[in-house]
């Protein structure tokens, strides 16, 4: 099954839906763009949640292309799902890596039962990734992606991504 794609312009936070997608560094401990949003607005629970997979599973932190997990906090929604995304240009700036994070992600949520997923534009940031590139890797991902997640919804924070997203779902 394939999952209905909707576009929204404003804040990932915002959002109602089963599972809120986090643009995390591998830390998971909190950043800066969306990670530090969804930290400040979930409250302190969603770090608590961070500091014991840090503790436990991910003691060197998340990998890059991975996804974990966590409460949502005072968000409205029932769980946080943290992904790392590549640094574009760097070393390990890999679009298959950017790939992974959509595709892992979505196996997390169909792991916790979500049936609506809000991603954010990965990576494209502090990280740089190129806003269309990444849109088509985005889309492309989520169309190939077997999943039982009914509605993945990008939320875009401003008309440049809203408009990359859009020109890929034609």
């Amino acid at each position: 099954m394939t999952a209905t794609i909707t576009l929204v312009r404003g804040d990932i936070t915002r959002q109602s839906a089963d599972a809120i997608v986090n643009a995390a560094n591998s830390s998971l401990l909190g950043g800066g763009g969306v990670d530090g949003a969804i930290h400040r607005r979930g409250g302190p629970a969603i770090l608590e949640d961070c500091r014991r997979l840090r503790a436990s599973h991910h003691g060197k932190g998340l990998p890059t292309g991975r996804a974990v997990a966590t409460t949502a906090g005072d968000l409205d929604a029932r769980w946080v799902i943290h992904t790392v995304g590549p640094v574009h240009g760097a070393p390990g700036g890999d679009p298959e890596l950017l790939a992974s994070c959509y595709r892992e992600s979505l196996r997390v949520a169909d792991e916790l039962g979500a049936r609506t997923v809000a991603f954010p534009a990965i990576s494209t940031g502090v990280y740089r990734w190129p806003m269309d590139d990444a849109a088509r890797i985005a889309v492309e991902t989520v169309r190939s992606t077997p999943t039982a997640v009914e509605e993945v919804r990008f939320v875009l924070l401003d008309d440049r991504a809203y408009e990359a997203f859009a020109r890929q779902l034609g």
